[in-house]
Parts: structure tokens; sequence; C-alpha cells
């Protein structure tokens, strides 16, 4: 009879651990999938199976599912965001592919890109902030001055409310500019 596994994409600092335990305690063999799994200390640690994936190739990962599924009973695929929320889209993709208990992987993308969310919001009479795309400085301050402060900063890219502050001045707007274009925040 083949084992049955517990699929995590990518791992996580602080809850990777949790998951390994928590899947081991439902009698789950969990298997990381990950782009990088040297940089997940317990996974090694703890003994358990790393593979080395490009995560952001959904074609790559359905490879590698399909290989382990020859050996092994997949019972379900889950992971953990880390810069950004696309590994929610990429679980929700595999999920449906082998048939397994997932959310919707078009509900996942429309909940996950903070642009096809103020669309759907603003058709369906919610109201929304106002809201500029700024690339550069200059687009910035344009942005702050039109839209009037306080203005909330934050990267297009990313989950966690990580890079995001509350200018309530320019001076603020400025050194918020200079954090997320500066090299200051780093995200993947």
């Amino acid at each position: 009879m083949a084992r049955r596994a517990l699929i995590l994409l990518e791992g996580h600092r602080s809850i990777g651990l949790l998951y390994v335990k928590a899947a081991r305690s439902m009698d789950l063999h969990p298997i990381t999938l990950s782009v990088d799994p040297i940089r997940h200390d317990y996974l090694a640690a703890e003994g358990v199976e790393a593979i080395r994936v490009n995560t952001d190739d959904l074609d790559a990962l359905i490879r590698e599912c399909s290989q382990l599924r020859a050996s092994h009973n997949i019972a379900g695929i889950t992971g953990f965001s880390g810069a950004d929320d696309s590994v929610y889209a990429a679980v929700s993709k595999l999920c449906r592919q082998f048939n397994l208990p997932g959310p919707n992987p078009t509900s996942v993308e429309r909940c996950t890109d903070k642009s096809i969310q103020r669309q759907l919001l603003g058709k369906a009479g919610v109201p929304i902030p106002a809201y500029r795309v700024a690339t550069d400085a200059t687009d910035i301050r344009g942005s702050a001055a039109e839209i009037g402060l306080p203005v909330i900063l934050k990267p297009a890219l990313g989950s966690g409310s990580s890079g995001v502050r509350l200018c309530r001045n320019f001076d603020e707007v400025a050194e918020q500019t200079t954090y997320l274009l500066g090299g200051k925040h780093i995200w993947q």
C-alpha cells in the first residue's frame, strides 16, 4: 500500500515545523517542494523529504507531484506564502489537477491580485479607497498629492503588510519612497 503524503510547497521559518509535526501526528508523510530546501533548517533537522523544484513553474510542480503519486497516496497539498501569495494559486491548481480538495483556482487568483480585487469590488458596488500605481519617486509624490494626505504607501507585490506605511505628511512619503525603491525593502 502506498504511503499517504502531505505535499508542502515551500517552507516557513516559524510555522513550517508545526505543519510537519501535525502531518506526522495524522500518520502522513510530509514532503516539501522548494526552490531552495536548504534555507528551511527544520527540513534537514527533522529528516523531512525535500525536493528541489522551481515552485513558480506549475508544469514542474505537476511533474514532481505526478512522480510522487507513483509511490505515494497524496492526501493533500498545501503551502506557505513568501513575499507574495502566488503559492496559494499554485496549490489550488495542483489540488484541481490531482482531484484533491482545495479552493477554486480562479477565486484564489481573484483574492490575491489586488488589481483584480479592486475591479471586482468596484463592479459589485463596494466602495474602495482611491489608489494609484507608481513606479518612481516622482509618480509616488504626484499620486500622494493627487489623492491627498494621509496616504498608505505600499509595494505592489507582497503580503502580510510587509513594506506598508501610513504617511501623514510628505516627509514620511519621501522616507517610505526611499525605503521601498532604495533597496531597503527586500522581497523575492
